[in-house]
């Protein structure tokens, strides 16, 4: 394997970021658990984001509102403006989380960073993943930063373009089946996956990928004899 770009997702890739969503989520049950059982309330809360993906997106924006929707449908629209306040702090508190590398991460960028380009190919909010970069102290190793909308294969399809690059000379690593995998192989590209201890379940598929361009593996640092 010989890419002439190497993408890495961002979130729980290269550094955690799911348990802190299960925290504030946790926070929020805690919260309304006079209205709703836990699973009746995590329920509702990805419902709503779910369905508010195409008018706002991902990240934590988008979640702290789909919470206060969720909030105003537990209460009945009755809830009260001090609590509408402690969603948006568990929302505000998210923004301000500590970036933590995984395991590896530098290691394998620190081997790749003269034999190949690299890039970040992630989604969410656009400030708060520049902060997270900048903050994780690995920027140094990236020629572009790409926070994408969505990642289906039209977004893709697009970033190779500005890129200039055929989508057969480009690899995706990331954690998610779903985002950083099957989109890749269906336009033609290379992708990797690298396994986190947990998914959000917008990000489950419930079905094997069989393909040639395919690999999994559950250590970040099993992609360095590929690509020597």
């Amino acid at each position: 394997m010989n890419p002439k770009i190497i993408a890495f997702d961002a979130d729980d890739t290269l550094w955690h970021n799911e348990p802190y969503f299960d925290e504030a989520q946790e926070r929020f049950c805690v919260l309304f658990q006079d209205y709703a059982s836990s699973q009746e309330i995590l329920g509702l809360i990805l419902n709503h984001h779910i369905k508010n993906l195409p008018l706002y997106g991902f990240g934590i924006k988008a979640f702290t509102l789909s919470m206060i929707e969720s909030a105003l449908e537990l209460t009945n629209h009755k809830i009260s403006g001090q609590n509408i306040q402690k969603v948006i702090q568990i929302g505000k508190d998210l923004l301000q989380k500590p970036v933590e590398l995984l395991p590896n991460v530098t290691v394998v960028l620190e081997q790749l960073k003269g034999s190949h380009k690299l890039i970040v190919a992630t989604k969410g909010d656009l400030k708060d993943q520049h902060r997270k970069l900048h903050d994780s102290g690995i920027g140094a190793y990236f020629h572009h930063i790409e926070v994408m909308s969505d990642k289906a294969e039209l977004d893709y399809e697009k970033m190779l373009v500005r890129l200039d690059c055929k989508a057969e000379d480009f690899l995706m690593i990331g954690n998610s089946l779903k985002s950083d995998v099957l989109p890749v192989l269906n336009i033609g590209g290379h992708a990797i996956h690298i396994p986190y201890h947990t998914t959000w379940e917008y990000e489950k598929i419930d079905f094997e990928i069989e393909h040639d361009n395919f690999k999994s593996f559950t250590n970040i640092t099993e992609i360095l004899p590929l690509l020597k």
